[in-house]
């Protein structure tokens, strides 16, 4: 059981390392869709770095999905090795993980609500100017179609095999 824990473990810190892969190989296509939607709206670009708007794979579009994915490895490895901090590892981390999807998917589906209100809490009247949902359409178009159908297998992943893993480690 421990070790098919562990290939659910594996399978979910893959998951979470593909976000920061796809950003840091389609982020520079996205940025650039975004600054031409900016532009076509008669928002100056450079309000982007001004406001440390981003769309490539740095800060937390890294760390954290790095970090999720670092802790189920060593959930995994603990498992393998039949080390009994398996369980409590894995217990800690899966949860973490799920309720950490559950954010991401939550944060993905009300995107333009919550870019909004970033925006508002930037106090920037320039961002207050922009098309919101236009302006994500763009960045999010720069991505090529097959990134969306790997997102909604990444979530299935993470949700699939955080509860397999919990469910193995407590028979």
């Amino acid at each position: 059981m421990n070790t098919l824990a562990a290939v659910a473990q594996i399978l979910v810190a893959a998951a979470f390392a593909s976000i920061p892969q796809l950003r840091h190989r389609f982020g520079v296509a996205a940025k650039a869709a975004a600054v031409a939607e900016l532009e076509r709206q008669g928002v100056r670009p450079a309000v982007l770095e001004e406001n440390g708007l981003r769309f490539d794979a740095s800060g937390h579009e890294w760390w954290a999905p790095g970090s999720f994915a670092a802790a189920m490895l060593t959930a995994a490895a603990l498992n393998l090795a039949g080390n009994p901090w398996g369980t409590t590892v894995t217990w800690v981390f899966s949860s973490i993980a799920l309720l950490a999807n559950i954010a991401i998917l939550q944060s993905q589906l009300g995107a333009v609500k919550s870019v909004r209100a970033a925006f508002r809490r930037k106090g920037d009247a320039e961002l207050l100017r922009i098309d919101v949902p236009a302006f994500l359409e763009a960045a999010e178009g720069a991505f090529p179609a097959w990134t969306r159908v790997l997102q909604n297998v990444r979530h299935t992943v993470v949700f699939a095999g955080s509860a397999l893993a919990l469910a193995l480690v407590s028979l």
